[in-house]
C-alpha cells in the first residue's frame, strides 16, 4: 500500500509545467482506431488511465510505440478483436468510448460496464440511444455491453441531459457513417473540442464542436495524424488552489487561460491575486482569510464538478460561511469525512454543503474517495499544521501526473511512501 506523507505549511513558490488533458487523452486514444495509418500523439499525460488504455489497444493487436515520456505513436491497422478485455475496461470509466469507435469501424463492439470512481449513479442510457439511434440493436449481459448494427446511418440525436460521456461517444461512431448526424443539446468542454480537431485532422467533417449543436457528415476513410493534446484545465486548477490555499506565489505553465475563465474568477472573488499571460497564469495567495463564496457546478462554461472538492478544501480556510450547490454528480461529497479529521466544519444536505471557516486544519489519517477528492486533501494536507497521511493514492494517480514530484517542485514537503497493506500486516500477525 502506498500513502503520500504530507507535512503542512510551507508555501509553494515557483513554476509547475501543467501535463495534457486526462478527458482529452481518454478520449483521442481509442479514436486512434480509426485512422487507417499510424497516429503520433504528443503532450499524453503519463497517469494510470492512459496507460490503461494503451494497454487496452495492445491487447486488441494494435503496436504502440513510446517515443518519449509523453508521445506516443498507435498503429491500429491490425486490430481485428471487437471485444474489450474485460478487468482493462471496467477499471476506468473512459473505456466506454471504445463502444463508439468499435462501432463505426466494424459495426460490432463488446465492452464491460465501465469502472472509474464512484460519484453515484452515472448510467450510460444516453451512449445507447445515440448507437440506437443511428441504427444499432445492443444487449447487456453478464456486464457486457455489446453493440451491433448491419450499417450505421446519420441522424438527428437530442440529447435528454448535457452529458461529456455522451456527446463524445455520439461524435465517435457517428464519424464514419453515412450521412449527416447533428447532436443537440450537446456538451461543450473544451476536451470535446479538442476530441474534434484530432478527428478532423484525421480526415473528419466535423463542426459546432463546443456549441450545444454539432454536425458530422461522415466520411469513407481517416488518415493518420500527428497531434497535440491541449493542456488539463482541471490539473491546472488544482494546482492554483493549492498555491491559493498555502498563501504562496505560483506560476501555472503551459495552459489555455480561457478553459480556466471558470476557476479564475472564483479564486479572484475570494482575494487570490491572478495575473494572467499567453499561456500560464500566475497565482498569488495571502495570509489572511479569503472570502467566503457561494459556488454551484454546471457544464461548460459554468464551474466544473471536477473542480468542486479542491475549492471545498481552500473555503474551509474562508471567513464566514461558504456553500456549494452539486449539480452533477450526487455523491460528490464523500470527501467531507476526511476534511473533518483534519478540523474542518463541513454539513452536509444532499446536494448542498455548508461550509464554516476555520482558523486552521490540522494534519490527520485520511483517505482518497476518488480522484478528485484525493486532490482536494492534498491540498488540505498542504495547508494544515503537522502531518497528513493519504491512503488509497492510486485514485489520485489516474489523472495527476507525478503529483509529488511537481508539488515538491515549488516548496512541498510531500513523498510517496510505501506501507504493509493490511492482508500482509493479518498474515504477520
Amino acid at each position: 500500500m502506498e500513502k503520500f506523507i504530507i507535512s503542512g505549511g510551507n508555501k509553494l513558490k515557483g513554476d509547475i509545467l501543467i501535463s495534457g488533458a486526462k478527458n482529452a487523452a481518454v478520449a483521442i486514444i481509442p479514436a486512434a482506431i480509426l485512422a487507417d495509418s499510424p497516429c503520433i500523439l504528443e503532450n499524453v499525460p503519463n497517469i494510470n488511465d492512459v496507460t490503461v488504455d494503451l494497454q487496452i489497444l495492445s491487447e486488441m493487436g494494435a503496436e504502440v510505440k513510446v517515443l518519449n515520456k509523453n508521445t506516443i505513436q498507435i498503429d491500429a491497422k491490425h486490430i481485428r478483436d471487437t471485444a474489450v478485455p474485460y478487468e482493462m475496461a471496467r477499471s476506468i470509466r473512459a473505456s466506454y468510448y471504445f463502444l463508439g469507435t468499435l462501432l463505426t469501424k466494424f459495426n460490432h463492439a463488446k465492452v464491460s460496464m465501465p469502472g472509474g470512481c464512484a460519484l453515484g449513479d452515472r448510467p450510460i442510457d444516453q451512449h445507447l440511444k445515440c448507437f440506437k439511434a443511428l441504427g444499432s440493436n445492443y444487449s447487456i449481459e453478464h456486464g457486457m455491453v455489446e453493440i451491433t448494427a448491419d450499417k450505421l446511418i446519420g441522424t438527428q440525436i437530442y440529447f435528454d441531459k448535457i452529458t461529456v460521456g455522451a456527446t463524445i461517444n455520439a461524435m465517435l461512431a457517428a464519424v464514419k457513417v453515412d450521412g449527416l448526424t447533428i447532436l443537440e443539446n450537446a456538451a461543450k468542454e473544451p476536451h470535446i473540442v479538442d476530441l474534434a480537431n484530432f478527428l478532423n485532422s484525421m480526415g473528419a467533417d466535423i463542426m459546432g464542436a463546443g456549441t450545444d449543436v454539432i454536425k458530422i457528415r461522415g466520411v469513407k476513410k481517416l488518415k493518420g495524424t500527428h497531434y497535440t493534446i491541449i493542456p488539463d484545465q482541471i490539473e491546472a486548477g488544482t494546482y492554483m488552489v493549492a498555491a491559493a490555499a498555502t498563501g504562496g506565489d505560483v506560476t501555472i505553465r503551459n495552459v489555455i487561460p480561457k478553459h480556466l475563465e471558470p476557476i479564475s474568477s472564483k479564486l479572484s472573488k475570494m482575494g487570490v491575486i491572478i495575473e494572467e499571460r499567453d499561456d500560464s497564469v500566475r497565482i498569488v495567495g495571502k495570509d489572511e482569510p479569503y472570502e467566503r463564496m457561494n459556488l454551484k457546478t454546471m457544464p461548460h462554461p459554468g464551474f466544473p464538478t471536477d473542480m468542486q472538492p479542491q475549492f471545498a478544501a481552500l473555503l474551509t480556510l474562508a471567513g464566514g460561511t461558504s456553500i456549494i450547490t452539486e449539480s452533477i454528480y450526487e455523491d460528490r461529497f464523500r470527501y467531507v469525512d476526511e476534511l473533518r479529521r483534519m478540523g474542518a466544519d463541513i454539513s452536509v444536505d444532499g446536494k448542498v454543503a455548508v461550509i464554516e471557516g476555520v482558523e486552521k486544519l490540522t494534519g490527520a489519517p485520511v483517505k482518497a474517495a476518488d480522484l478528485r477528492a484525493g486532490a482536494a486533501l492534498i491540498i488540505a494536507g498542504l495547508s494544515a499544521k503537522g502531518s497528513t497521511e493519504i491512503e488509497d493514492i492510486y485514485h489520485i494517480e489516474r489523472g495527476y501526473e507525478n503529483m509529488a514530484g511537481k508539488l515538491r517542485a515549488v516548496g512541498a514537503d510531500i513523498v510517496k511512501r510505501k506501507f504493509p497493506g493490511p492482508d500482509a500486516i493479518r498474515m504477520a500477525l
